[in-house]
């Protein structure tokens, strides 16, 4: 009687772990398969705790993350609206084209199958946007720019540098979660953006002046 008094007395304390953890950022499965289990056997009761405070939680179990988000409430939701929890960020448009440039060559990546770990170099990274930019004189200073705007990315965790020897080039792992912030719709919003964005600078995609 004791110990089953003992492990219902366990629960509360575990769902409010996970919760305040989820408070604090996403939670993978490669950084603590313990805690992941727990969230998995608990999942149903952290999102009935979490959606008082306005919010849902987003769990995708074949790639091992999980994170909280604003719930999206219909027009005719009578639920009263509640200060946001989770902030929005705005992003620059740097920073967009970085992120829709790395979540289509995640895409391709997956296409091809093999390994799950996308890796990308700052050097593969500079290149798969240059040709967006326009066009500058001074090499430095656009790799010091496009590293600032890598350093961003990975602030915002769809990005992690990985550890590197001393002479070699820095490499980073695109974080699977950008699936879950990237998806079709905002590709396609982001697109129609690109497309006014090039239409202004007078540049194709393949980095050409127009005639």
């Amino acid at each position: 009687m004791l110990e089953q008094e003992l492990e219902s007395a366990a629960v509360p304390n575990d769902l409010s772990a996970l919760v305040i953890l989820l408070l604090k950022g996403v939670i993978y499965q490669e950084a603590d398969a313990g805690l992941w289990n727990a969230l998995l056997n608990l999942q149903a009761r952290v999102r009935d705790y979490v959606v008082i405070l306005g919010l849902e939680l987003a769990l995708d179990e074949a790639e091992g993350y999980a994170f909280l988000r604003s719930r999206t409430l219909n027009e005719d939701d009578v639920t009263l609206k509640l200060p946001r929890l989770v902030a929005r960020r705005p992003l620059s448009f740097p920073v967009s084209l970085l992120l829709a440039l790395l979540r289509k060559k995640l895409a391709e990546f997956d296409a091809c199958g093999g390994d799950t770990r996308l890796v990308l170099s700052r050097d593969e990274m500079v290149e798969l946007v240059r040709v967006f930019l326009p066009e500058s004189s001074n090499e430095a200073k656009l790799i010091d720019q496009i590293e600032t705007h890598l350093n961003k990315i990975v602030e915002l965790g769809f990005l992690r540098k990985l550890k590197s020897s001393t002479g070699q080039a820095a490499e980073f792992e695109v974080r699977r979660i950008l699936k879950s912030f990237v998806d079709a719709q905002w590709l396609d919003d982001f697109d129609k953006r690109l497309a006014a964005y090039q239409a202004q600078l007078g540049i194709t995609v393949g980095g050409n002046t127009d005639e």
